[in-house]
């Protein structure tokens, strides 16, 4: 690595020990019951509320990546996916201007997320670019089958909705069932069950609808400490590679460059 570099690293790491959210106006943070369920909300003009979310979710929406995990972020301590959190956080005025892109306003979301990481979490986090064994989504050679959505980007806002735009309804096998994604939106969903990271080489532009059925995972969770899981749910489903390419698309292994988050330091918030 050269001098730069190495400075550049440096930074990353010793800035955020000092940071100071300037994205929100009021944080305010819970421990959660156990027992409560799971739920991130970001509003169209920033405000964050998330209820008994564990910190390692955080970390996931701030930095792009998929919510069950990734070879592209460092373990975490066992407290940031165990403890689940109340949060509330007040964006500041114009924080998200009006009909901002639907790209513009998620990564200013998870700039903001970053932020609060920084300052009521302690994190530091080091980013570097390294080679790594990927799936790229590509067009198949019969061509793309995909339906073009009725709507079209200026029709969709950020909205945490399953059935919005750029959002995936869930399902038995995670079947790809979205009235208005693109090529961005389904790679990274998929990339929550395979086995690889995946990263969009399609060049397919513009919204469409995709309606199939589930297919078996390629990983799953952990189960919960002392749960058996109970036989194959997913026995029985195709491959997602055969899913694909009923939409006209199929993945290829490859070697990419991707950025990768090493925590160097993160704590447990003091509730207020």
């Amino acid at each position: 690595m050269s001098l730069l570099c190495r400075a550049a690293a440096c930074l990353l790491v010793a800035l955020p020990a000092v940071a100071q959210s300037q994205a929100y106006v009021s944080i305010t943070i819970r421990l959660a019951g156990s027992a409560d369920r799971a739920r991130l909300q970001v509003l169209p003009n920033g405000d964050l509320i998330a209820s008994a979310v564990p910190v390692g979710q955080l970390l996931n929406n701030a930095y792009g990546l998929p919510s069950n995990g990734s070879p592209r972020l460092s373990p975490l301590p066992n407290w940031t996916l165990t403890e689940k959190f109340d949060i509330e956080a007040k964006a500041r005025a114009n924080a998200i201007p009006p009909r901002l892109p639907y790209r513009e306003v998620r990564a200013r979301n998870q700039q903001m997320m970053r932020e609060l990481l920084a300052d009521r979490f302690r994190l530091v986090m080091r980013v570097e670019n390294k080679p790594m064994p990927v799936y790229a989504l590509t067009v198949a050679a019969g061509g793309s089958k995909l339906q073009k959505s009725v709507l079209a980007e200026k029709d969709c806002s950020f909205d945490a909705d399953p059935e919005a735009c750029h959002s995936f309804v869930g399902g038995l096998g995670h079947p790809l069932n979205a009235k208005a994604i693109d090529m961005d939106d389904l790679v990274h969903y998929i990339a929550n069950w395979t086995d690889l990271p995946v990263v969009n080489h399609t060049a397919l532009t513009g919204l469409f609808t995709v309606n199939t059925e589930g297919w078996a995972p390629m990983r799953l969770p952990p189960p919960p400490p002392g749960v058996t899981p109970a036989g194959n749910p997913f026995a029985g489903l195709p491959t997602i590679f055969t899913v694909l390419g009923k939409l006209g698309l199929e993945l290829k292994q490859q070697e990419e460059i991707l950025p990768v988050y090493a925590v160097e330091r993160i704590e447990p918030p003091t509730p207020n």
